[in-house]
């Protein structure tokens, strides 16, 4: 299936949506890792994942699944391994609260976040915000939303450069 050439409307909601199920693709990896002590064997988890998320009946229609797949791959490899920084990053932001005592649904949406912020140049800082605070509505508790956005916006004023 090609994109529309004329209809930008389609081919920004076609993007929007792969890259939101890209990222919930990530939040399910990292928050798995995160649940089982398993930062390591990136590949095979990452190959186990996808398997698992390409039959499920919640994949969205009409979305060029490889590609979002890409991008879910590229962002979960990115927290694995600048977890440790992020982690750095991300306390100096969240007052009064450490990494570990968040709950593992914030801190991963916080993690997925900040790595974008922080090294993915070409996501606006924007939506990447925006989306983690989605993703919170969406899977974390009634006041995630909140302190995830509190948290990434913190973290966006203080760690990234000034023309982002």
């Amino acid at each position: 299936m090609s994109e529309p050439v004329n209809d930008h409307n389609a081919v920004t909601e076609e993007f929007v949506r792969e890259r939101r199920f890209a990222r919930q693709c990530a939040l399910l990896f990292l928050y798995q890792a995160d649940q089982q002590g398993d930062w390591g064997n990136l590949s095979r988890n990452l190959a186990i994942l996808k398997r698992q998320v390409a039959e499920f009946p919640e994949c969205p229609e009409g979305i060029a699944f490889e590609r979002a797949w890409s991008f879910a791959e590229k962002l979960s490899r990115g927290v694995c391994e600048k977890r440790t920084e992020l982690d750095e990053r991300i306390a100096e932001c969240a007052t009064n609260w450490s990494v570990d005592r968040m709950s593992v649904i914030d801190r991963n949406i916080i993690r997925l976040t900040a790595f974008q912020l922080i090294h993915c140049p070409q996501v606006p800082p924007a939506a990447a915000i925006n989306e983690a605070v989605e993703l919170a509505k969406e899977y974390g508790h009634k006041d995630s939303s909140r302190f995830v956005n509190g948290v990434v916006d913190r973290l966006w004023r203080q760690h990234c450069p000034p023309e982002a």
